[in-house]
């Protein structure tokens, strides 16, 4: 089999993995547009090809990296908007304001991160760190041990570390 052969079929697989969850991904980082949802999956598969050493990584560092480039793809585009405008119409064009973009990327991020948590991590996070339990409260909440709490709060940070570091958003 020839080289550009085998990196078609690479190439194939890693849309058949991964493009599902990269267009649901991509259509969430465009506020819903699918159409430019297709356009940010293209450009990040076209860049996958250009890359053939990435195709043959394992799967979770692949997604991380498609994830990643996808990501940087939305901001991009959303940076170059904001220097020059798509289009001149008589309407005054929607003022978007930078943290409102990187706080709803951050979030969908944090959200895809606690995904991948075990449920009794991702239970101990939300009750001590969104819900502002402390770790008496989540005890008595979870119904388990105040040591059992301290030490999955311990794990569960590591664990969406890894997690964070996977979708490329800490080094």
């Amino acid at each position: 089999m020839a080289a550009s052969e085998s990196n078609a079929d690479l190439m194939r697989a890693l849309h058949d993995e991964h493009a599902a969850a990269l267009w649901s991904f991509a259509l969430g980082l465009t506020n819903g547009d699918r159409g430019r949802a297709e356009d940010v999956v293209q450009e990040t598969l076209l860049r996958a090809w250009r890359r053939p050493e990435l195709l043959e990584q394992h799967d979770t560092s692949a997604r991380s990296w498609l994830f990643t480039v996808a990501r940087n793809i939305v901001v991009d585009q959303w940076r170059a908007r904001g220097r020059r405008p798509e289009s001149l119409t008589d309407h005054v064009p929607e003022q978007f304001t930078p943290d409102s973009t990187d706080a709803a990327l951050q979030s969908m991020l944090v959200g895809e991160a606690l995904r991948r948590l075990t449920t009794e991590h991702r239970a101990v996070l939300l009750e001590c760190y969104y819900r502002g339990s402390t770790a008496v409260q989540a005890a008595a909440r979870l119904g388990i041990p105040l040591g059992t709490v301290k030490s999955r709060t311990h794990y569960a940070l590591q664990a969406l570390r890894l997690a964070l570091q996977e979708l490329g958003v800490v080094t």
